[in-house]
C-alpha cells in the first residue's frame, strides 16, 4: 500500500492515556544494531529456540522482549544504506533506487562492478570483468537528500524533521550512512537532528578501541575513523560504551526541560572489523570459541550491555513509563566474512545465507517494540518491513496530517503493538531488491537477487538466470534450463530455511508473485542491472 498524505500543517495529538495521569507525548528510543542476525540473541523470534540462539549472553535483549511485542517476521534490506534510508523516508529501497550502500565520497558507486569501496579496499575492477554477464544498474549512489536537485539522490522529507517540528528534541548517536560526503544528505542536522554524535558518511568504524582513537591516528586514519569522541582517545573505552555514555549526556537537556525526545542510538557494532570487546571476550575464548567467534560474541554482548544501560537510565530518570523503545537491526547477520570465525554461510541458521542476500538470512531481522502500558506482550507474526518505521514512529509520536514530497510505501505497525486499530494485512506484498554484485568474487546466493513475500509465499528472482534465459546467443536447452532456475518459490511457514523450491508444483503462485513484483518495479521505475552483451536492462520476472 502506498500512502501520500494530504496537505495540512503537521499537528501533534497526544496519545491516549494509559493511566489516570495526564497524557504525555512519549519519548522514543530507536535502538538500531548493525549486521546483527535474527538468531544472534536468546530472544525467540521464530517458532522455537534454535541452537544459534544460545551462543551469546544477551540478558538485556531478553529483558526487553518480556515487555515487548516481538515481531517474528520483520524484514529489512540486505545491506545497510537501503534500510537506513527507508527508515528515514518510508520508501521501499526499490522505490528510492538506493539499492546498495553508499560510498564515502559522492558520485562513487560502492558495488564490486562499480568500484568505490571495493575498488579502494580490495582492488576490484571499476567495470564488469571480461565474461561477466551483468554490470551495475544506474542507482542512487549518493543516497537521500533533504533538498531537491542533487544528482543520484532520492529527495525526501525526513522522519526526524517531522518529529523536530512537532516539538521533539532529536538526537543522533552512532552510525548514519544515509548519503555520501559532498552531498547535503550526509549531514544529520539537515535531516532534523538537534544533536549529532559520530554520524558521518561512514558505514563502518575504522577501529572500536579508544586506545587507537577509534581510527583517528596519523597511521590509520581514513574516512571511517569515528568522529566526536576525542575525550575517550587513549582510554580503553570501547566504541559501543562511548556512544552509550554520549547518548546519556545528550539527553540531559530534554529531560531537565521536560521536552519529549527522539533518540536514534545506532550502534556501529556488530559490523566489521570484528575486533574483540575485551570486557567480554575471554569468557567466549574459555568456552572454546575460535578468536573470530569470540570477538564477534563480545561485540554482541557489548551491544546487549548498552541496551541494558539504556533501560536502567530510563528507570533512574523516572521516564521509563513514558518512553517507547524500538529495537531493530539494519540487515541480517554477515555470514560470508571470515573475520567472524566459524563456518561461513551457517551463522544465521536455520535461515539461509546472510547479509547481502535476499534469502531470509540476509533480510529477516530482529524487531521488538515496547510501549509501556499499551503493549500487547508476546509474538506477532504479521510480516513487517523497514519502511514501516517512518509512519510507525510518527504514529507513536502522535504526529498527524503530515505531508511529504515522497510517496510513502510503509504502513504504521503500531496498531499491531497496541491492538487498537488496523495494522498492515498479513497478505501485504513485501519487496526486496539487490541488483548488484556484492564483492569482487561471485556469490551465487547473494549477487543479483530480487524477492517478494506475500503471506507465507516467497518468490526469489535470480536475475542472472533470468538474463541467460533471454540471450539468443545461448542454445535453446541452456536458455530453458536458465528459465526454470530463475524463479524459486518457497513456503516460509513450512520451510523457513528455503531448502525446498516448490515452483514447479505451484505455477499459479509463481505467476501471481512474479506479476506483482514486476508491476511494482515498473511503477517505481526500479533500476535493473545492465546486460553486458546488449547494454539493456535485465528482464523483469514476468518477462521470462
Amino acid at each position: 500500500m502506498k500512502i501520500r498524505h494530504i496537505a495540512g500543517l503537521a499537528a501533534l495529538l497526544p496519545l491516549a492515556a494509559c493511566s489516570d495521569r495526564t497524557p504525555e507525548r512519549p519519548n522514543i528510543v530507536f535502538f538500531l544494531v548493525d549486521d546483527f542476525g535474527w538468531v544472534d540473541s536468546s530472544v525467540q523470534y521464530g517458532d522455537e529456540l534454535y541452537p544459534n540462539n544460545l551462543r551469546f549472553n544477551t540478558p538485556n535483549m531478553q529483558r526487553l522482549s518480556e515487555r515487548s511485542t516481538v515481531f517474528g517476521n520483520a524484514y529489512a534490506c540486505a545491506v545497510s544504506t537501503p534500510t537506513r534510508t527507508s527508515i528515514m523516508t518510508g520508501m521501499n529501497a526499490a522505490h528510492t533506487h538506493i539499492t546498495n550502500w553508499t560510498s564515502a565520497m559522492r558520485d562513487t558507486p560502492s558495488d564490486a562492478t562499480g568500484g568505490g569501496f571495493w575498488m579502494a579496499e580490495n582492488k576490484g575492477s571499476g567495470d564488469a570483468a571480461a565474461g561477466d554477464l551483468l554490470s551495475r544498474p544506474d542507482w542512487n549512489i549518493n543516497g537521500i537528500s533533504p533538498v531537491p536537485g542533487v544528482t543520484h539522490t532520492q529527495y525526501a522529507n525526513s522522519l526526524v524533521q517531522y518529529l523536530k517540528d512537532a516539538g521533539y528534541f532529536t538526537v543522533h548517536v552512532g552510525k548514519a550512512h544515509w548519503a555520501s560526503a559532498g552531498t547535503p544528505g550526509v549531514n544529520a542536522y539537515n535531516h532534523g537532528f538537534c544533536v549529532n554524535i559520530a554520524g558521518t558518511m561512514a558505514g563502518m568504524p575504522r577501529d572500536y578501541s579508544g586506545m587507537d582513537n577509534y581510527g583517528n591516528t596519523k597511521e590509520r586514519w581514513n574516512d571511517f575513523a569515528v568522529q566526536n569522541l576525542v575525550e575517550y582517545y587513549g582510554t580503553p573505552t570501547h566504541l559501543t560504551e562511548a556512544l552509550t555514555m554520549e547518548a546519556f549526556k545528550a539527553l540531559d537537556y530534554p529531560i531537565k526541560h521536560k521536552q519529549p525526545f527522539y533518540l536514534y542510538l545506532s550502534s556501529y557494532a556488530t559490523h566489521t572489523p570484528i575486533q574483540p570487546d575485551e570486557r567480554f571476550a575471554q569468557k567466549y575464548r574459555d568456552a572454546g570459541m575460535d578468536e573470530g567467534q569470540a570477538a564477534y560474541a563480545s561485540l554482541v554482548e557489548g551491544v546487549d550491555v548498552s541496551l541494558g544501560q539504556v533501560l536502567d537510565f530510563l528507570d533512574e530518570k523516572g521516564i521509563a513509563d513514558n518512553t517507547v523503545i524500538i529495537f531493530m537491526t539494519d540487515n541480517g547477520g554477515n555470514s560470508e566474512n571470515k573475520q567472524k570465525g566459524g563456518v561461513l554461510h551457517t551463522q544465521n541458521k536455520p535461515l539461509r545465507e546472510g547479509k547481502g542476500s535476499n534469502y531470509e538470512g540476509g533480510i529477516r531481522v530482529p524487531l521488538m517494540i515496547c510501549a509501556p502500558g499499551r503493549t500487547r506482550i508476546g509474538k506477532c507474526d504479521v510480516p513487517v518491513i523497514c519502511e514501516d518505521m517512518f509512519p510507525t514512529i510518527l504514529d507513536i509520536a502522535g504526529v498527524r496530517g503530515w505531508q511529504s514530497v515522497q510517496d510513502v510505501d510503509g504502513e504504521s505497525i503500531f496498531p499491531l503493538v497496541t491492538g487498537n486499530g488496523r495494522g498492515p494485512s498479513p497478505e501485504r506484498p513485501l519487496v526486496f531488491h539487490y541488483p548488484h554484485k556484492w564483492k569482487p568474487y561471485d556469490l551465487e546466493d547473494i549477487d543479483f537477487l530480487s524477492a517478494i513475500r506475500i503471506g507465507d509465499w516467497k518468490l526469489v528472482y535470480r536475475i542472472k538466470e533470468g538474463t541467460r534465459s533471454q540471450l539468443e546467443s545461448l542454445s535453446p536447452e541452456v536458455r530453458e534450463a536458465a528459465r526454470a532456475a530463475a524463479l524459486e518459490l518457497y513456503n516460509l511457514k513450512e520451510d523457513i530455511g528455503e531448502e525446498n523450491n516448490v515452483a514447479a508444483r505451484h505455477p499459479d503462485v509463481v505467476k501471481r508473485l512474479a506479476d506483482t513484483l514486476s508491476s511494482r518495479f515498473r511503477r517505481w521505475d526500479t533500476p535493473m542491472p545492465i546486460v553486458v552483451a546488449t547494454g539493456r536492462p535485465a528482464p523483469l520476472p514476468d518477462e521470462i
